[in-house]
């Protein structure tokens, strides 16, 4: 990210002496990170008294005209700005926005006052309209503030520890874990004891957890949008099932494994941070064939070949039947895992994926998520499992036939993809 630069035209330029001479913003503009510019609308004005605004049509309060908008914005900009107005109308402002904005190269403010501006100008000139809340303001001076600041911070080096604004609410979709500081006990009042003990390790979980229980209590909406991989200190894996499942007649049946789905899910799962992928098939043949492909790319590795194939791949691992995988994940986690079923077809019971986020987060608990191959998981694998998930539906109606490794990535990107 190159140097962000912003124009802000108002008619209140003292507006922004402080704002852009102190704290962190101010410190930004002087070491050259951020560039701000502020235009006196009034030196556009349409006479010498200064006017820039004039009664509205219809009646009402004052609105600025177009002229001295016009005037002065085409003063700074250029084929790559970005219009942007303060109003109570727009998009209300959130962490995507911010980081968006991050993204051009010169943002232009246009502050409205009084009854705002003419509608005119903004459907000539404006490419988003933006609202700091459901309120409204004497004009657009402060919400303009709020947005230079929130876009400083994403400035490399404007905030001195960069670790800092991923940790901030809402970057990583979640709020932010509780802060404390010296000293250790306040009025009767002590600091937790996480944070105080020196285990940086028990500290980091702590602060895990708080952030988990602040967000489900305060805004559980943001789950539907938050990666939770990095606040579930247990495992997870993915358990692809090729017996029991149904073949087309909706018996039961074994299918095979395909090289295919090895690849491509195990890249997903190690896109995702999944611990393990498993497979899970009785036939020894197709089991040696899981080992010999992931033996085959562990070995290329070594001689320098597609080494990312390879780590993604040593995810892989097999077993005969589903009940002798989720012991295996019993074992090696110490606790059983909650089992999550995936299906096409709609079932009695089954839970959107933003509930299974609020599960995992209030339990902690490790998860194996099971997909079924050939026409999906039998009933008596439905009727074991702790979770049925509600199908993956699209936009073209009833359509429903996505291939195992499209299921597999579309749902961990739901899960723990970052927005």
């Amino acid at each position: 990210m190159g140097v962000v630069r912003f124009s802000i035209i108002t008619a209140f330029p003292e507006y922004f002496d402080a704002f852009l001479n102190t704290s962190i913003v101010g410190r930004a503009v002087k070491e050259g990170k951020i560039e701000v510019e502020v235009l006196n609308l009034r030196d556009y004005a349409i006479n010498s008294y200064g006017q820039v605004d004039d009664y509205s049509y219809g009646g009402g309060g004052m609105v600025i005209r177009p002229e001295p908008l016009h005037n002065a914005l085409a003063n700074v900009k250029s084929e790559r700005s970005f219009v942007v107005y303060p109003s109570p109308q727009g998009v209300v402002l959130n962490q995507d926005m911010v980081e968006a904005l991050a993204a051009k190269d010169h943002v232009i403010l246009v502050c409205g006052h009084y009854e705002g501006i003419d509608e005119r100008f903004v459907e000539e000139y404006v490419d988003l309209e933006i609202s700091i809340g459901d309120y409204v303001l004497t004009g657009g001076e402060l919400p303009a503030m709020v947005i230079v600041d929130a876009v400083s911070r994403l400035v490399p080096g404007v905030v001195g520890r960069e670790e800092a604004v991923l940790e901030d609410s809402f970057y990583r979709g979640m709020l932010d874990y509780p802060h404390y500081t010296r000293p250790s006990v306040w009025c009767g009042l002590e600091v937790p004891e996480e944070l105080v003990s020196g285990d940086h390790e028990r500290a980091a979980r702590w602060r895990r957890r708080q952030a988990v229980a602040r967000t489900l209590k305060r805004r559980p909406d943001l789950l539907a949008r938050a990666n939770i991989r990095p606040y579930l200190s247990q495992g997870v894996y993915v358990m692809l099932v090729h017996h029991p499942v149904l073949n087309k007649d909706g018996d039961t049946a074994t299918s095979a494994v395909t090289g295919l789905d090895l690849h491509d899910i195990s890249r997903s799962c190690m896109t995702y941070g999944v611990n393990r992928f498993i497979v899970v098939t009785p036939l020894k043949s197709q089991q040696d064939m899981v080992r010999k492909i992931a033996n085959h790319w562990e070995k290329a590795s070594i001689e320098g070949l597609n080494p990312m194939r390879s780590e993604a791949l040593s995810l892989l691992k097999t077993f005969d039947s589903i009940e002798n995988g989720l012991a295996w994940i019993e074992k090696k986690e110490k606790r059983k895992p909650l089992t999550v079923a995936t299906t096409a077809k709609k079932r009695a019971g089954a839970l959107p994926v933003f509930e299974l986020k609020r599960m995992l987060l209030e339990k902690d608990i490790p998860m194996c998520i099971l997909f079924g191959t050939s026409w999906g998981l039998t009933d008596e694998v439905f009727s074991k499992v702790d979770v049925v998930l509600n199908p993956i539906l699209g936009g073209n109606g009833d359509y429903n036939h996505l291939s195992v490794r499209s299921a597999v990535a579309i749902l961990l990107d739901r899960l723990f993809g970052w927005r």
